[in-house]
């Protein structure tokens, strides 16, 4: 179970667009660059974005991205559900998985299900406005950390 860089991409797509998309749409050029993306590769982010209704685009010269409703309704869950296809904590949790003959006797798998709920608990915690505020302060912190 790893958060992949589409995921970890997708957050920082979204707390850029809070960030500076409340009185505009945002360029997905002035993403890239403030976030050190390529803009290529953030296009394929945008259109999952878009076709979950977290943000929509405008065409044209003043046009760009923007959320779809408030940053304080949108949670990290709501993004990293939709980025990771395989988040499962085991495989026989992914429904797409064959079915487990050892299902009816398996002791762990009420411990594996309680564990990917706290974990998706712990992703709702935190919304998209939370982490814009954060990230202000969070370079500071980490670069203290690393002297």
């Amino acid at each position: 179970m790893v958060v992949s860089t589409k995921g970890r991409y997708a957050l920082r797509v979204m707390i850029d667009i809070a960030k500076y998309g409340e009185e505009s749409y945002v360029a997905l050029g002035d993403i890239a660059k403030r976030q050190g993306l390529s803009e290529k590769y953030l296009e394929s982010i945008i259109k999952m974005l878009v076709q979950n209704k977290l943000v929509k685009g405008l065409r044209g010269k003043n046009g760009g991205y923007k959320l779809t409703k408030d940053a304080s309704e949108i949670t990290a869950w709501d993004i990293i559900s939709i980025t990771e296809n395989d988040f499962y904590v085991v495989a026989c949790m992914d429904p797409s998985a064959p079915k487990c003959d050892r299902i009816a006797q398996c002791v762990t798998l009420p411990m594996w299900k309680e564990f990917s709920e706290e974990m998706k608990k712990f992703f709702q915690k935190y919304t998209i406005k939370d982490l814009a505020a954060k990230e202000v302060n969070q370079d500071d912190s980490l670069q203290s950390s690393l002297l």
